[in-house]
């Protein structure tokens, strides 16, 4: 689901920490990246934001309570 940066949601959103961990996934040809959470046991990703901006990022760490330490980058 993806969100205009004006239409913060109010509510703490939840992931599945045991089955889903947080993912960046970053393009090598134009730097075009998207938060979202990757299924730990089908590698599934599931999109949720794509980032612009670093408050793009942080507005996604926030939301779901992520540390930078929890996030994966990925190419």
């Amino acid at each position: 689901m993806f969100w205009d940066k004006k239409e913060k949601p109010a509510v703490y959103r939840e992931f599945d920490r045991e089955n889903e961990t947080p993912v960046i996934r970053a393009s090598i040809c134009n730097g075009e990246q998207v938060a979202g959470f990757k299924d730990r046991r089908t590698g599934q990703f599931k999109e949720v934001l794509f980032i612009r901006t670093p408050e793009d990022k942080k507005l996604f760490m926030e939301q779901y309570g992520i540390s930078p330490e929890e996030i994966r980058k990925e190419y």
